[in-house]
């Protein structure tokens, strides 16, 4: 009968099911791993364990200070374990708490100041003790600064490599009243709404209704925050100061001043709000400006992490092009504005990040300006520079060491030719540092840069991994 089950072929005898498929490869690997028995496990390799096992029993300890290294730590020794000890001096001896413990090194609070060393003094500011804003308030300010050119000479010498030229320009303002931006946080206790800073390695506020470092306009509008806020609460508050008086803030608070600040500069006038990054030092701009321009000259120069273009303006009046690279939005619409409004007609502003813009730089352009956040710059962009070898490198930095670890690897394409320390955050363990370089000549360049021209990623493609 048509459809019926009778017309199926019979089954086989013995087989009562449908038949099985043949394992897909992915099943038969599948199947292998599972019968293969697991390798025996070997014991661990034997050796000394590392000299941070001697801190585990370690609660308090007497140490004295040997130097300030980059950042403003004091560097003491544990039985030859390094600890580092923040709002210390050299020459202190301290009895200290062991409050982080790693295999290399430790970390320690001073529990009690036993014998002071030299350049002490009692900081200036009542919330220094817990305040995380600064580190050295506790060092005359000529000692400080000794003290970090030292600790930034010994960084780059540590770790990039780098032996620094005999002569070093050291390039200093005022100490206090100095700070044009700030970064503040509020929160709401049962004494009301509190603004301040953040506690050192903390989430913990310190309220403050002033600080000696920012400049007059800043600090008189710190009591007016908590009362300004008391309707629409905000977890972080930044604020700017310009020319004038003129200071500036955001997010937008009902109440307190909003929008651009302009501020002048050497030859030229900046516009900017408190979104965008800005450099801090009133007194010393005109001075970064112009270590970090120079006198040299040329047909085009590339100022990658552009900002609002602090250096690009003047570039552009010694180069026939400048290229200002710039990945925020709001401080690339500044740069361009700042052109407009100085007359600039030869600077180009690129709204990308530098690591997708950096695999474009010509060949051997003639001057390239780098001024990256902390972390330095990323592994993209130093082959980049490697591939590109500019005829003129400068490098401004504000942390010693991502610095000196990017110096070790462009040492291969550049050498240092200039060094100058600018001591743009007083009170801080920082310094500004304005690098030269010059491209070597090809046959005192490394085999590693000798092929980096092989290695170069086009733009668009994938990157190789840094060797």
């Amino acid at each position: 009968m048509s459809g019926s089950r009778s017309n199926r072929p019979p089954r086989r005898p013995g087989r009562g099911g449908p038949r099985r498929r043949p394992p897909t490869p992915f099943r038969r690997r599948r199947r292998d791993r599972e019968r293969t028995p697991p390798p025996p496990v070997r014991p661990p390799a034997s050796g000394p364990p590392p000299p941070g096992v001697k801190l585990i029993e370690v609660d308090e300890i007497e140490v004295e200070i040997e130097k300030l290294v980059a950042g403003g730590d004091g560097l003491a020794r544990y039985e030859g374990i390094p600890i580092f000890v923040p709002r210390a001096a050299p020459g202190d001896r301290l009895r200290v708490r062991v409050v982080e413990r790693r295999p290399d090194y430790g970390r320690a609070e001073i529990v009690d100041l036993l014998h002071p060393g030299p350049g002490r003094r009692t900081p200036p500011c009542p919330h220094f003790a817990r305040c995380g804003g600064c580190d050295l308030q506790h060092l005359e300010d000529e000692h400080q600064l000794r003290l970090k050119v030292a600790a930034v000479r010994e960084t780059l010498a540590r770790i990039g490599k780098v032996d620094a030229p005999p002569r070093v320009q050291v390039v200093a303002g005022d100490p206090w009243q100095y700070r044009l931006r700030a970064q503040l946080h509020a929160e709401s206790t049962e004494r009301g709404i509190e603004v301040g800073y953040l506690e050192r390695r903390s989430h913990r506020l310190v309220p403050v209704e002033d600080c000696p470092v920012l400049v007059p306009e800043l600090e008189a509008l710190l009591p007016r925050l908590p009362r300004a806020l008391r309707d629409e609460p905000r977890k972080r508050i930044d604020l700017t100061a310009g020319d004038g008086g003129a200071i500036t803030c955001a997010p937008l608070i009902p109440g307190l001043p909003h929008g651009p600040v302009s501020l002048r500069a050497g030859d030229f006038t900046y516009r900017y709000d408190a979104r965008c990054f800005f450099q801090a030092h009133r007194q010393l701009l005109a001075s970064l400006i112009e270590h970090a321009v120079g006198p040299w000259e040329g047909e085009k120069a590339y100022d990658l992490y552009a900002g609002v273009g602090l250096f690009s303006l003047p570039l552009a009046a010694r180069y026939g092009a400048v290229v200002a690279v710039e990945g925020d939005r709001i401080a690339a619409r500044y740069a361009r504005i700042n052109a407009r409004h100085n007359r600039v007609a030869n600077l180009t502003v690129d709204n990308r990040s530098v690591e997708s813009f950096a695999a474009s730089l010509p060949e051997r352009p003639p001057r390239v300006m780098v001024d990256p956040p902390r972390a330095g710059l990323s592994a993209p962009v130093r082959r980049a520079l490697l591939a590109c070898r500019p005829q003129r490198l400068t490098y401004v930095s504000c942390h010693a060491a991502t610095l000196a670890r990017d110096l070790r690897i462009l040492h291969r394409v550049l050498e240092l030719e200039r060094l100058v320390l600018l001591d743009l955050f007083p009170q801080t363990g920082h310094l500004e540092v304005v690098a030269q370089l010059t491209a070597r000549p090809a046959d005192a360049q490394s085999p590693e840069a000798q092929g980096a021209e092989e290695r170069r990623p086009r733009a668009g493609g994938r990157r190789r991994s840094e060797g």
